[in-house]
């Protein structure tokens, strides 16, 4: 496994930055109120229902502030002017602030009257198939362009970069929803998109890469000969399967060491998490116009970008005390991160070339089993989502795939839509948690997530409905060996 003296080191990574502040980044006015635009959303209830006007910080609301990220090499917190090298003076603003709302460029809502409000809908066929008295309610993120929850931070990003004059935007992706997302915001901002596609999605998901293709992106299979670190992995598994984490490397390896090239996150960073906030803000207005409000609110864990877009705006209302909703994250057994991982500081990428970040880890060299929701096969935890789980505020379980795409065929034989892999974790947890109120008798509110439709991700409905999926666990003898990899800090 390569590491981070196997890799020459970018510029973001080199010592001797005394920056303490970022220049000529201008401060947007700080907000308390939720403002909203008119435009009616299909609702259960058939009112309207608007696109919020700005996005959500749940830090501003935490009674203890996240640990800040370190510089790999001192270990000392990170100056934001460090990251310059990687992404555009705002989104490092967002990145680092406190303040509780910020404001969505004109720019970005224009883009997203394309297919927001999404639509909140109740699963009364679902509901029915089970027997249960629950209501079971989700919020669908399908009907994007892209097909999930991706544009959302994909369009802010590459807008702020198109202001900032920058050309040329790259990115990892794991399962290709990513990467489909910021190929079609880069489309729409006139960026060139460079895009590293997890192997073992590469090869099970061609419309994917054809996808991002259409839309002008070049894809290159990860691990990949084109970088240094790619050529590293290599070297050690020429048949490596790929990881978020070995993706992320490359990716950032080409844009440090390149000044007309920014990264683009899709998952993770604080930035990334407030844009998807828009899900969980329309989603309140949505319940509030139905007189319902959630027992359980549901959502599946990869890097944590979609369960944290719908759920934090849920949890300001109840640290506020409006409402107490029990908040459950699901990951797959075979990458089972907030449920075996270590809190520790760590690398978000197998090279060890991005800051240390305090999250719930595997071991930034842990390479998952390729099971079929690529998008959920990352090594870490979104810090912020780590604080909150381990200040007690929510929960998280893992299961196992073939339970999850049993409770897909459930959905799509009830609801009619076919789902990404990903969601399926929400959608399996939901069904134990309708069985259950089956069970006591409780008329329970089931709110989850759903992030995306499967239409690109057939073959894996397929190897399911033949037989030949099998479950995948996590070596422990593997996950040893990534831990002890972890930074002693």
């Amino acid at each position: 496994m390569a590491t981070s003296a196997s890799v020459r080191l970018p510029p973001l990574l080199q010592q001797g930055s005394d920056k303490t502040s970022l220049p000529c980044i201008p401060k947007q006015r700080a907000s308390v109120r939720r403002n909203f635009t008119t435009r009616a959303s299909s609702n259960p209830g058939g009112a309207s229902v608007s696109i919020p006007k700005q996005w959500y910080n749940l830090v501003a609301d935490l009674p203890v502030k996240p640990p800040p990220p370190l510089h790999p090499q001192t270990h000392q917190p990170l100056n934001p002017s460090d990251l310059a090298p990687l992404f555009p003076d705002e989104l490092i603003r967002q990145e680092v602030t406190e303040e509780r709302f910020i404001d969505i460029p004109e720019e970005v809502a224009e883009v997203y009257k394309l297919w927001r409000p999404t639509p909140l809908i109740r699963a009364r066929r679902l509901e029915k198939l089970l027997g249960t008295p629950a209501k079971i309610y989700y919020k669908y993120e399908g009907t994007s362009p892209a097909g999930s929850h991706k544009p959302n931070t994909a369009v802010p990003q590459a807008w702020y970069n198109s202001i900032a004059g920058v050309k040329n935007v790259v990115t990892e992706t794991g399962a290709g929803q990513w990467g489909s997302a910021l190929s079609f915001a880069s489309s729409l901002f006139d960026l060139n998109c460079e895009v590293w596609q997890v192997r073992a999605s590469y090869d099970q998901k061609p419309y994917r890469r054809l996808m991002m293709e259409t839309w002008g992106a070049k894809v290159h299979p990860s691990p990949s000969t084109v970088t240094e670190s790619g050529r590293n992995i290599l070297a050690d598994d020429p048949a490596s399967p790929g990881s978020l984490g070995i993706a992320i490397s490359e990716a950032v390896e080409v844009a440090a060491t390149n000044a007309d090239t920014k990264y683009c996150l899709g998952s993770v960073l604080n930035h990334v998490l407030l844009h998807q906030t828009v899900i969980g803000e329309e989603c309140l207005e949505q319940l509030a116009a139905i007189g319902d409000t959630p027992d359980i609110v549901i959502g599946c864990t990869g890097g944590g970008s979609n369960f944290g877009g719908l759920v934090f705006p849920f949890m300001r209302e109840k640290l506020a005390g409006r409402m107490s909703p029990a908040f459950k994250a699901v990951e797959p057994a075979a990458c089972p991160t907030l449920t075996k991982g270590v809190y520790a500081y760590d690398f978000g990428d197998t090279a060890g070339l991005t800051p240390l970040m305090k999250m719930h880890t595997l071991g930034h060299g842990f390479v998952p089993d390729p099971i079929h929701a690529g998008g959920l096969r990352y090594h870490g935890m979104a810090p912020l989502i780590s604080h909150v789980y381990e200040l007690g505020f929510m929960e998280a379980i893992s299961i196992q795939q073939t339970e999850c795409f049993d409770a897909a065929l459930k959905f799509a034989r009830t609801e009619g839509i076919i789902p990404a892999p990903e969601p399926t974790h929400a959608i399996a947890a939901a069904i134990r948690e309708a069985l259950e109120c089956k069970r006591t008798g409780e008329k329970k509110v089931i709110l989850m997530a759903m992030c995306g439709h499967g239409h690109f991700d057939l073959a894996s409905y397929e190897k399911y409905l033949r037989g030949d999926m099998v479950d995948l666990s996590h070596s422990d003898d593997k996950l040893q060996e990534a831990l002890a990899a972890v930074p002693k800090i």
